[in-house]
């Protein structure tokens, strides 16, 4: 079944509030972006499996539990993903690191592939997808769907905004991939952007129109 994890801490909520204002600058949207990344991490990596390995404290001997497997792999949908990418390096410091450059065709709105680099060895490896908009979904199951073939069989998507539409479009593709984000938005508008939004999380992210 597909799961959609809507994350509701406080302090989640308060900084995508700012995120929100047209007013925030895009030195203030950039430091609250990693910040609920961080934050969003913590809650997408809640089950990752743990093993028991010997230490010694400065006073005795004991099995301390240590992240088990393979490093996670952390993939940005270009561009706006390196937002939260670089806030999600920062509590995963040893993650792997792939990229899926994607764009919306302002028409069609369907998306365009101009760039593919991700680690080799995915099959292994659990999979963390980033993109700030979930909007119509598109690029989004795209991008997953080029991940599937690189050979990732364990994949979560984790984004800042999310619209119904673009659930039901992501789901429809990729119903064994759980979503996390930070909110669920009313709708979209006739040219694709989630309302109530916070705009092209793009522009704002590096100061472009």
């Amino acid at each position: 079944m597909a799961e959609v994890h809507c994350i509701e801490h406080p302090l989640i909520q308060h900084k995508l509030s700012l995120m929100r204002r047209k007013t925030t600058s895009t030195s203030n949207f950039r430091a609250l972006l990693q910040e609920v990344a961080m934050l969003l991490g913590y809650e997408v990596t809640r089950d990752l499996p743990l093993e028991r390995r010997e230490i010694e404290t400065p006073l005795m001997t004991m099995r301390a539990p240590f992240l088990a497997g393979k490093k996670v792999v952390l993939i940005s949908v270009l561009r706006a993903g390196t937002g939260l990418l670089d806030g999600m390096t920062k509590i995963l410091p040893s993650a792997r690191v792939g990229h899926v450059g994607m764009y919306r065709h302002p028409e069609t709105l369907e998306p365009v592939e101009y760039y593919f680099r991700v680690p080799s060895d995915l099959p292994d490896r659990q999979v963390i997808v980033v993109d700030p908009m979930l909007a119509t979904g598109n690029s989004a199951a795209a991008a997953v769907s080029r991940i599937k073939q690189a050979g990732a069989t364990q994949i979560k998507f984790a984004c800042l905004l999310a619209a119904p539409e673009g659930i039901a479009t992501f789901h429809a593709a990729h119903p064994d991939v759980p979503v996390y984000t930070a909110a669920i938005d009313e709708r979209l508008d006739d040219h694709g952007y989630i309302l109530p939004g916070l705009g092209d999380a793009g522009d704002r992210l590096f100061g472009t129109k």
